[in-house]
């Protein structure tokens, strides 16, 4: 085989082996960052510069050891946002200014940092990719306020973002650990390993000896008759007998027997 042949098929499967592996990375990215994807590639007029760009945020999450609320922490927050969705009837504007600021604090407590918004939405992207377009309409009706072309309804839209924006960093509270194995975990009738068990049992009664019939005790004891008379039942009549004596042959009668 020609030199140049080889060559070619080397170059054709080099081609092919790329064009593979940018529909991988293509691929992934559209499933981690949704829609962040295309606007990257067309921010970026390419998908090889998108695809540096959104490694490059992943890198820098990674760093940031990002962490999620206790408990606690939570629940204080929870408190504090409906506290700031209530106070919007009569204060629509801070209730607005408050619900950023929320944002901004719960970022913080996870590891984000939170004062430049742009860089707030690139490390967004990166695991809450399904709230940035909240995020951002969010700070475009509040630049939209500052400058007074915000309507109540805006600023209505504007938390109604922004409160998505806060579920998603609260995140979900931790399943409840199970508890460890004992005399309840075991099952009901069943008895753990570390099972408790009484030194004494109610008394059940006298012991039978083995090979032994069962004896009711005396004072227990009531005959057929007794019974009877107790419930007032009267006698049944006798049945008819299903037996009949034997009789012995006259022949077998002894003489002394036998009448004078």
């Amino acid at each position: 085989m020609p030199a140049a042949t080889i060559a070619i098929i080397v170059v054709v499967a080099v081609v092919v082996l790329v064009i593979s592996a940018m529909a991988m990375t293509r691929h992934r990215l559209q499933q981690r960052f949704g829609p962040e994807y295309d606007r990257v590639v067309g921010e970026k007029r390419g998908q090889f510069r998108a695809a540096a760009e959104l490694a490059r945020r992943e890198r820098r999450v990674q760093r940031l050891r990002i962490r999620p609320l206790t408990a606690a922490a939570r629940a204080a927050y929870t408190v504090e946002w409906r506290t700031t969705q209530e106070g919007f009837v009569d204060q629509p504007e801070h209730a607005v200014i408050e619900g950023r600021e929320l944002v901004a604090m719960v970022m913080k407590e996870r590891g984000y940092p939170a004062e430049d918004p742009d860089q707030i939405a690139a490390d967004l992207s990166v695991a809450h990719a399904s709230t940035l377009e909240h995020y951002r309409t969010a700070q475009q009706i509040s630049a939209a306020a500052e400058r007074g072309d915000a309507s109540t309804e805006d600023l209505r839209q504007a938390l109604i973002h922004l409160r998505a924006v806060f579920g998603e960093l609260l995140g979900k509270p931790e399943a409840p650990q199970p508890e460890a194995a004992g005399p309840q975990a075991a099952g009901r009738g069943a008895i753990g390993r570390d099972a408790t068990v009484p030194r004494e049992l109610p008394d059940a009664g006298p012991r039978v000896p083995d090979g032994a019939e069962p004896r009711l005790p005396e004072d227990d004891a009531v005959s057929p008759a007794e019974d009877r008379e107790a419930d007032g039942a009267q006698t049944p009549e006798p049945q008819e007998q299903l037996w009949r004596p034997v009789r012995v042959p006259p022949a077998r009668i002894s003489e002394e027997q036998e009448a004078p």
